[in-house]
């Protein structure tokens, strides 16, 4: 499958959950941030870099949306598939 879908898939499933997506210019003096899931005044937030690579934000999306239980929720065969396949 596409990148660009399954980024967009992921998304859809962040949205179900209830977690904002921002693609941020991510400026660090000395290193490099990909993104990554923040939680501010209890709402979840998942930050990407938007100079990070489509493989890059396939990776932080994958990260932060195994942290929740999907178990009680349909989620496309393929998307869980890579949720449960992905290794840190």
């Amino acid at each position: 499958m596409d990148d660009a879908i399954l980024l967009w898939q992921l998304e859809e499933l962040a949205d179900q959950l209830g977690i904002l997506i921002r693609d941020e210019n991510i400026i660090l003096e000395e290193a490099y941030s990909a993104g990554g899931l923040c939680r501010v005044d209890g709402k979840y937030i998942l930050i990407l870099n938007s100079k990070a690579t489509m493989d890059e934000k396939l990776q932080v999306m994958v990260k932060a949306l195994r942290q929740f239980d999907l178990d009680d929720m349909y989620v496309k065969p393929v998307i869980r598939e890579l949720l449960e396949g992905y290794e840190e």
